[in-house]
């Protein structure tokens, strides 16, 4: 099982490597301030960060929160093989004011795509948070495979929450940031202003989704032809 997952890693993070090459990541790294109490680099928070465009390091942040979800997702996919897509699960009891809006997210998600899923559940891949920060919401990783997504109050008062929510799943499914794009556009995040209330990923996003998850479902079948 280690050699399996070992060597499944390897061929996906090259692929994903690929995938994610062909759209910016626009987000500041910064330590939380408020969630699990982890120390770390936040990444993708939904408003616009004041200044330049973010490093490439905020791109190699969210590729490291989608690269441990799908690494803890698949290692539980790998003892039930066979079905058409990865189940993802999330723990949604440590944001109870946005129960609604996660639901919705989920909603929205698994009608989009069909190579990845969501489900609320125990043993979960990665959890949400609520609270109050000065940069809004965001998804979280420490670089050692923990993550959650942190939604704060004050910016789900402003913004329309449930693009919110949905738009900090997508990083959680592989997405990044990209605020110069339209309100059409999920991951322009807080970009087109707070007016926009789309919370639809558009075909783009959909077919990027679809492609990394399905690249993670065929390298682990190639790896269990190989054995």
């Amino acid at each position: 099982m280690q050699h399996t997952r070992t060597a499944l890693s390897a061929a996906l993070g090259v692929g994903l490597a690929a995938l994610l090459a062909a759209g910016p990541a626009t987000a500041t790294s910064a330590a939380p301030e408020a969630g699990a109490g982890t120390s770390g680099a936040a990444t993708a928070a939904f408003t616009p960060p004041k200044g330049p465009s973010a490093s490439v390091s905020d791109e190699q942040a969210t590729r490291a929160f989608f690269e441990a979800v799908r690494a803890s997702a698949m290692e539980k996919y790998a003892e039930n093989p066979g079905a058409s897509a990865v189940t993802v699960t999330y723990d949604a009891s440590r944001a109870p004011s946005f129960r609604t809006q996660i639901a919705s997210s989920t909603r929205i998600w698994n009608s989009s795509v069909s190579s990845v899923q969501l489900r609320e559940g125990s043993n979960a891949d990665f959890r949400y948070y609520e609270g109050n920060d000065r940069r809004g919401s965001y998804a979280y990783t420490d670089g050692r495979g923990n993550g959650y997504i942190f939604l704060d109050y004050r910016q789900n008062q402003t913004y329309d929450s449930t693009r919110v929510t949905s738009h900090e799943t997508g990083h959680v499914l592989g997405l990044p940031d990209n605020y110069s794009g339209p309100c059409s556009e999920l991951m322009s995040g807080g970009g087109p202003g707070p007016s926009c209330t789309n919370a639809y990923p558009n075909r783009t996003e959909i077919n990027r989704v679809n492609s990394m998850w399905s690249y993670a479902l065929s390298a682990f079948a190639k790896e269990g032809a190989d054995k």
